[in-house]
């Protein structure tokens, strides 16, 4: 929303701009001429939910990495983000939305600044009170020398990251960040009135997990009445600093939910309207549709004014709307243009939909809004100069999705743009007509895959002896995870290839070198199975998608997953298919230089999909078969090419799984299927690895039907969750590599501590299926850091082998 003095109204016109204004005062001065102008679409009702905090051009990334390797000041850092937060406000304003968040800024993560804003600080990190500072922000959220970080885990289903809170029942909380309400303050000073985002106070908690040594009768949802003052010391604040609205996202609503925890939802909400006297509330929801009990329970809550809707990915939910309306006192912000993808939204279709809810909720209580926070998706289409015209026609990144939603708010109150209709409607007849999209061959090879299970003819547990007998590896074998680090002397070497800059052969040469500078580590280091580091890789995704038919890539659609860490997904926009190989001369040139064995590193179909921005025209299994079959390809080539080891990895499938039990089973029968179409065909003496990052060991029997004979997966900064899976009863037959320590942190792992790791998973998985590895490829961490770890590992490693061999 929009408030400036109105004593100030009349100095406002773009033919009497006067000149050389501070540049706040010149975004006020726009924002005032704006502000004319949209005054006579009468109540234009539009709301972002949330937006990239990145920057077009990973600003932030930058300043964050700069600070924490000491390049920058602390006053330094926090200027970009200022600058960030202000354009942020200036591009929602000048599109003339209504409903302008604030506090979905965050220099690490959301839930990061809520556990700090609780002061909900475990004991380890020896804060002392006040105002938190960077020092323990930034410990919590990466470690330091001597503490590990708090675990990190996927954010719902997306490719976003969280850090989770570890709550008991002893832990003290207090108002110890007031960056919600600075934030405010920051934008109404600008005369950007703003809607200050909280993390809702339930579903912080359900996504918390229970601190070390806490007893298992202890839950979590007793911390309700000892969080919820807090939220109201921050309420009373913002409405002294001049809030009249404030949302609560409530994710957790669109999971399963128990009556005990929609019970929860009800006593916080009763416990906070005291508190909302004075305020408009919106709970917003996203990311997939509700129940119909919880539709129930939300739209009753106790002092909400408004309820915020995923109608994308929620089809179910506008079901509910209709069959069982809506409050007449609330109202309704309906989640129209996908927060998720990046395809432009069909105006027209959507504009139906919103019609149709304004019979429900009528017009003065229809809200047009986005399905999600646009973090989730790249910044600005504006600055891609690599896509080509027809293809970008068919796109929307976060600013263009912020004209869509003000676009079909306009409509909806008799301003259509009948220009910008037409355009949009063009555009979409033309994605779906246009031969890049559809491959006749492509799809029946498709069609095909239907009728058989792709199973590997001999079981996995009879295997291991061919393989063994081959590679003759020692018990507790080591290995990585596939990447080394990222130089860069090496970044610049990629850069300056991609521009022309060196020639092939000059290229061919700087990366041989990296190759076979990894390769002489491995062996001083002693690692049992080789990787050769990835140095020609920009991406675990982009650099397939870039030689596979059927995708697109940007220069600048950038993407968060954790705190500095974006990614650049691939557009998949047509049917796929592999014109050729893709790693084999990397992974031969390797595999020439040493006799161990080399692992050839592929991204498996699951990942690939998941990790894209994925056509929105067809089924997600179709689009990830089609993966599967070019992948497929690649491992047939990398065995007959004379590697024995190839690693198809799965990060991602976890990721994937949809948030509702009842839609699950489906997704893991195609997303497993997938990952056996890929190696179905090779001999029994070829060695398939997998690994997943942060996965949901509640779907072991699916991992397991993967049919892989060595699986390694993220264990250290979970507590070691995966072991009890195997401690419940879980037998699994094949080689597991749970990872031995955090690659995410800079925290170097001792010997002993390692090999009391190791020690602890012998305690649940046999010997001969043991493996010793990191969490995850080693590309974002320093060789200063790597050695030593490594190093330490293999220490680890030959330690227990000694002990196992002199018991036996």
């Amino acid at each position: 929303m929009l408030r400036l003095k109105s004593s100030l109204l009349g100095t406002f016109s773009p033919r009497r701009r006067p000149p050389n204004l501070h540049p706040q005062l010149s975004l006020l001065y726009q924002i005032g001429c704006n502000f004319l102008q949209i005054g006579r679409i009468r109540a234009m009702a539009s709301h972002i939910v949330g937006y990239p905090r990145i920057g077009p051009k990973r600003e932030l990334k930058f300043a964050l990495e700069a600070f924490w390797d000491g390049k920058s000041s602390v006053e330094e850092l926090q200027n970009v983000a200022k600058d960030l937060r202000i354009s942020i406000w200036k591009q929602m304003a000048d599109a003339g939305t209504k409903f302008i968040p604030s506090n979905t800024f965050s220099y690490y993560d959301q839930m990061l600044d809520t556990t700090a804003m609780l002061g909900a600080v475990p004991p380890r990190y020896e804060w002392t009170g006040g105002e938190i500072g960077f020092d323990t922000y930034f410990s919590m959220a990466r470690g330091n020398s001597t503490l590990p970080a708090m675990e990190m885990t996927k954010w719902f289903d997306t490719n976003y990251h969280y850090i989770v809170p570890e709550l008991g029942p002893d832990l003290k909380f207090s108002y110890a960040s007031h960056k919600a309400v600075t934030e405010y303050k920051e934008a109404k000073e600008l005369g950007v009135e703003t809607v200050p985002v909280l993390i809702g106070p339930v579903s912080y908690l359900l996504l918390s997990k229970s601190a070390k040594d806490v007893d298992k009768s202890f839950s979590i949802l007793s911390l309700l009445g000892k969080i919820i003052p807090i939220y109201k010391e921050v309420l009373d604040e913002l409405k002294t600093s001049g809030a009249t609205w404030v949302q609560f996202d409530e994710p957790v609503l669109v999971m399963d939910l128990d009556s005990h925890k929609l019970n929860a939802f009800q006593d916080a909400y009763a416990q906070l309207e005291e508190s909302f006297s004075g305020l408009n509330v919106l709970v917003q929801t996203y990311f997939a549709d509700v129940l119909p009990e919880t539709y129930k329970v939300v739209t009753t809550l106790n002092g909400v004014s408004a309820i915020g809707l995923d109608l994308v990915r929620g089809e179910k939910t506008i079901e509910l709307l209709h069959s069982l309306g809506f409050p007449s006192d609330k109202y309704l912000f309906a989640g129209i243009v996908d927060g998720r993808n990046i395809w432009a939204t069909d105006l027209s279709a959507s504009l139906k939909t919103l019609k149709s809810l304004e019979e429900i909720v009528g017009k003065d209580k229809l809200i047009v809004s986005t399905s999600c926070s646009l973090l989730h998706t790249a910044v600005d289409l504006v600055n891609e100069t690599k896509l080509d015209d027809e293809i970008k026609s068919w796109l929307a990144f976060a600013a263009q999705k912020i004209v869509e939603v003000n676009a079909l708010s306009k409509a909806l109150f008799g301003e259509k743009d009948e220009a910008f209709f037409s355009m949009n409607t063009a555009a979409q007849a033309s994605r779906k007509a246009s031969p890049r999209v559809n491959d006749e061959s492509v799809r029946k090879m498709t069609s095909a895959l239907k009728n058989s299970n792709h199973r590997r003819t001999t079981p996995v547990t009879s295997r291991p002896d061919m393989q063994q007998k081959r590679m003759n590896l020692p018990m507790l074998p080591t290995t990585t995870i596939g990447s080394f680090p990222q130089t860069i002397d090496l970044r610049r070497i990629r850069r300056e290839y991609k521009a022309n800059k060196i020639s092939e052969d000059e290229y061919k040469k700087a990366i041989t070198e990296e190759i076979n500078k990894v390769i002489k580590l491995q062996e001083e280091l002693d690692i049992n199975v080789l990787v050769h580091g990835e140095p020609e890789r920009n991406d675990m995704v982009e650099y397939f998608g870039e030689q596979l038919k059927g995708f697109a890539f940007t220069v600048n659609g950038w993407v968060q997953s954790y705190g500095s860490r974006c990614v650049k997904p691939p557009i998949i926009y047509g049917d796929m298919s592999r014109p050729k190989p893709m790693t084999v001369f990397w992974s031969t040139t390797a595999q020439s230089m040493t006799t161990r064995p080399i692992k050839g590193m592929l991204t498996g179909p699951v990942t690939i999909l998941n990790w894209s921005f994925v056509r929105n025209d067809q089924p997600r299994f179709e689009t990830c078969y089609q993966i599967a079959l070019a992948i497929k390809n690649e491992v047939e080539d990398l065995e007959a090419a004379g590697i024995q080891v190839i690693q198809i990895d799965e990060a991602a499938l976890r990721e994937g799984l949809p948030l509702r039990k009842s839609e699950q089973t489906f997704y893991l029968e195609w997303a497993v299927h997938s990952f056996r179409i890929t190696n179905c065909g090779v001999k029994d003496t070829t060695q398939i690895h997998t690994h997943m990052c942060y996965s949901n060991f509640n779907i072991i029997v699916s991992i397991i039907d993967m049919d892989a004979d060595v699986i390694t997966i993220e264990n250290s900064r979970s507590d070691q969750k995966l072991l009890s899976v195997f401690r419940e009863g879980v037998k699994y037959g094949a080689g597991i590599g749970p990872g031995v320590y955090d690659i995410h942190s800079p925290l170097i792992p001792s010997t002993d501590e390692i090999a009391d790791r190791i020690t602890n998973m012998l305690g649940a998985l046999d010997m001969n299926v043991l493996w010793v590895n990191p969490d995850c490829g080693l590309k974002t961490r320093k060789y200063a850091e790597v050695q030593p770890a490594l190093t330490n590992m293999v220490a680890a490693a030959k330690l227990l082998r000694a002990q196992l061999s002199s018991a036996g």
